[in-house]
């Protein structure tokens, strides 16, 4: 079983928002759900150790559309160097590939549902607001942009509108609760969001003068 200080040299180079600190809330998230859920305890935690590894191959360290795979190759290579049986890699490996949202596969097992989940559950309340007002910092991008009414509306952007932690709050991470798939996962979530749309309101009304 990989150890918690052996995944800590895989995330030696990771940007601070999918860093080893994302990594532990995670682990911690997937013990609690898998506990609750009934999963297999030594698969989510080889999951979550894993689900933002991609090791060192070129060029992939830095690429975050396709993380999910290269982590995935990457789990396959740890665990078969720990001498893992195929079967339980292979549901590492589906728990690592559907753990997002753009991932073309769905979470099919117990256990992948408990990595999504628990991954989601890091993206939303106030280490979801830290790490929406982080990625905008490290993207370049405004903390809070005034989003057009279009964007309100149908979440479609009007010709040359940027975007800012206030968009991907509208647009992504105020969905996240109703796409859970874990009872104990969803109830976490309602706290979680309810805290978020609460910050987003008023960090809105203090920029707008309202409060």
């Amino acid at each position: 079983m990989p150890t918690v200080e052996q995944a800590r040299s895989w995330y030696s180079d990771a940007d601070p928002v999918h860093d080893f600190n994302h990594v532990l809330r995670v682990y911690r998230l997937v013990e609690h759900l898998a506990e609750k859920e009934g999963a297999d305890m030594e698969i989510v935690r080889a999951a979550a150790l894993l689900h933002d590894a991609r090791g060192s191959s070129p060029g992939e360290n830095n690429q975050r559309d396709d993380h999910h795979e290269a982590s995935a190759r990457f789990a396959a290579e740890v665990l078969a160097e720990e001498k893992w049986p195929q079967e339980e890699i292979d549901a590492v490996q589906h728990c690592i590939r559907t753990h997002r949202f753009r991932s073309p596969e769905i979470p099919e097992t117990i256990e992948a549902q408990v990595l999504f989940d628990a991954d989601k559950l890091d993206a939303i309340g106030a280490v979801g607001a830290m790490r929406a007002i982080a990625y905008a910092v490290l993207s370049g991008q405004p903390v809070y942009a005034e989003p057009s009414e279009r964007f309100v509306d149908s979440l479609e952007k009007e010709a040359g509108e940027g975007h800012s932690s206030y968009h991907e709050f509208l647009f992504k991470l105020s969905k996240i609760k109703d796409q859970l798939y874990t009872q104990t996962g969803m109830a976490m979530a309602e706290q979680r969001h309810n805290y978020l749309s609460a910050f987003f309101e008023q960090l809105r009304a203090e920029i707008s003068g309202e409060k």
